[in-house]
C-alpha cells in the first residue's frame, strides 16, 4: 500500500487538507496555524502541489486525535466564504440530504 504522501499530488484549483477526528468521528480541517479546527472557514488553503504536500505531511506527522488526512478541493465563493469542492465533501461537512416533494 502507498502511502498518501508517496502518491502523486494533482493540484487543480484551491485545496485544504483534512481529516476525521478519531475521539469523536467529526470532520476537522487543517489550519495555516498548525492545528484543527471543524469550521471550513479557518481551514488552510493550498493552491500548489508542493504546499499541498508540506501541508499534508505536517497533518499526517501531527498525530494528535486526527485520522486519515487527505487533500480535498474547495470553492472560494463570494466574501472570502469557502465551500466543499465536490460532492463527497458537501456529504462529509453536511451529511447526506434530501429534498422530499410533500402534496398539499
Amino acid at each position: 500500500m502507498t502511502s498518501p504522501l508517496q502518491q502523486k499530488i494533482k493540484i487543480t484549483g484551491p485545496s485544504i487538507v483534512t481529516a476525521n477526528r478519531t475521539s469523536d468521528g467529526a470532520v476537522i480541517y487543517r489550519t495555516a496555524s498548525h492545528g484543527w479546527s471543524e469550521q471550513l472557514a479557518a481551514a488552510a488553503i493550498v493552491r500548489t502541489a508542493d504546499d499541498a504536500r508540506t501541508l499534508l505531511a505536517e497533518a499526517v506527522a501531527d498525530d494528535v486525535g486526527a485520522v486519515g488526512a487527505y487533500i480535498a478541493p474547495v470553492k472560494e465563493a463570494g466574501e472570502g466564504r469557502i465551500e466543499p469542492g465536490n460532492l463527497r465533501e458537501h456529504i462529509r461537512r453536511d451529511g447526506v440530504t434530501i429534498d422530499l416533494l410533500v402534496s398539499a
